[in-house]
């Protein structure tokens, strides 16, 4: 057996431990400690490659962009925790409440702008499917649209900058999270609108599935409700796009925007007088959490990747991925169909760093456009975050929808998002320029 073929053992060992539950940071440090003693002893390489370990780990802990990645958490969190959140729900609600599917559609505008504020799925889908889904199920929405449309919406955290899956895509790719977040916009609203239209689409063709609100539940003071409108949503909107046009104008690196909008977070609960102690402690609990978690795995990938070039594992991966029929086609192909299995079992942070890694070499021999490539791996996660039985999504939607709707009416009702996402995928794929429209010329 040669050292390449023990690099690819080594990689099916490290998804063995992943798959039986064992935490991945000690998953993967845990086998890279466990094949770094057998490389030795068969001589395919010494032990002086392990003084490269401690450099980095410091790699880790010094990178600039990754710092960017407590500080988004943290501004989504206490935009959440505040309860911005749910007031900028119950607003859109009541100025789209009178059209059938207008409460469908607040949710997809809500959505939207959640995920740009929090950039994390999970807070996002809770958020929606706490507030939301009671009312939309109250006043007569079916329940496979009600759930469908939360769960496709929440999971646009994964790709409206800033999104804390961006900063880790371009620091695993080598690209620029800037023309990432640039690249990720116009897709990413894209997908949005093609929700929105869905749901009006559901709402004229099955009326009983989205009607309007009742009227004795609207607000029919037309001023007071644009003042509340304006109140609840114009000061995240413009802390949004000064976060993100501080990125585009290259003002400000998203390191920096990102601390912009944790402070920003802060000054818009004090306003509101949502600011307190316990609101401050459970979005520095939740940021503290997540980021450990990112950082954990990160060092762990990092002994495995460094024990894996030493079986020269890297290698064997590049010659077998672009030595695949079809050429960029091919790699494309079945990238990413690895992609899409592993994310069944495993979460994204997993993927991004055990398998981007291993992904971006082959990617860059072929003459591929990363920046490119990371709007179809976007795509791609934010699909199996709704794709039944083991979508991610529907795991956090489900542990807070009532018992009366059923696990079934759940992933029925995203199936037609996914099919939305397919055709998000299939317009990124062909149409390469709606990443790089908005690109600086």
């Amino acid at each position: 057996m040669t050292g390449d073929w023990m690099g690819g053992v080594m990689f099916l060992g490290a998804l063995v431990l992943i798959f039986t539950g064992y935490p991945v940071a000690f998953a993967l440090g845990g086998t890279a400690l466990a094949f770094l003693p057998l490389g030795i002893s068969m001589g395919y390489f010494d032990l002086n490659l392990m003084q490269a370990l401690p450099q980095r780990v410091f790699g880790v802990m010094e990178n600039y962009t990754l710092l960017a990645v407590p500080y988004f958490i943290f501004m989504g969190t206490m935009l959440e925790k505040s309860g911005l959140a749910e007031d900028l729900l119950k607003t859109m609600g009541q100025l789209f409440g009178p059209l059938r599917g207008g409460l469908a559609l607040a949710v997809v505008i809500v959505g939207t702008l959640l995920a740009a504020a929090t950039g994390v799925v999970g807070a996002t889908v809770v958020a929606m499917g706490m507030i939301s889904l009671p009312v939309m199920l109250r006043y007569g929405y079916s329940a496979e649209l009600s759930t469908g449309i939360i769960a496709a919406s929440g999971t646009l955290g994964q790709v409206i900058p800033p999104s804390v899956v961006l900063i880790v895509l371009g620091d695993q790719l080598g690209v620029s999270v800037g023309s990432l977040f640039i690249g990720s916009l116009l897709p990413g609203i894209a997908l949005a609108v093609m929700y929105g239209v869905y749901a009006l689409g559901v709402a004229a063709f099955k009326p009983a599935a989205a009607p309007a609100l009742p009227v004795s539940e609207r607000i029919t003071d037309l001023g007071h409700l644009l003042r509340r409108v304006g109140l609840v949503m114009i000061p995240p909107l413009v802390l949004i796009l000064l976060v993100l046009g501080s990125i585009f104008a290259g003002v400000a690196t998203p390191t920096e925007a990102g601390a912009f909008g944790a402070v920003g977070a802060m000054l818009l609960a004090m306003i509101n007088r949502r600011f307190n102690w316990k609101t401050l402690l459970g979005t520095m609990d939740v940021t503290t959490r997540l980021s450990a978690m990112v950082m954990f795995i990160l060092v762990g990938s990092r002994a495995f990747s460094l024990v894996f070039r030493g079986f020269n594992g890297d290698l064997w991966v590049d010659s077998l991925l672009t030595s695949l029929p079809g050429g960029q086609a091919g790699f494309l192909v079945a990238a990413n169909l690895v992609i899409f299995v592993l994310g069944f079992f495993i979460d994204f942070f997993e993927i991004a760093f055990i398998v981007l890694p291993l992904l971006a070499p082959a990617a860059v021999h072929l003459g591929i456009d990363l920046v490119w490539r990371g709007g179809m791996i976007w795509v791609i996660l934010k699909t199996w975050f709704l794709t039944p039985p083991f979508g991610f999504s529907l795991f956090y939607l489900r542990g807070v929808t009532p018992p009366a709707v059923r696990t079934g009416q759940i992933y029925r009702g995203v199936v037609p998002f996914i099919g939305i996402q397919v055709v998000g995928l299939m317009l990124v794929i062909f149409f390469p320029q709606l990443v790089h429209l908005l690109a600086p010329s």
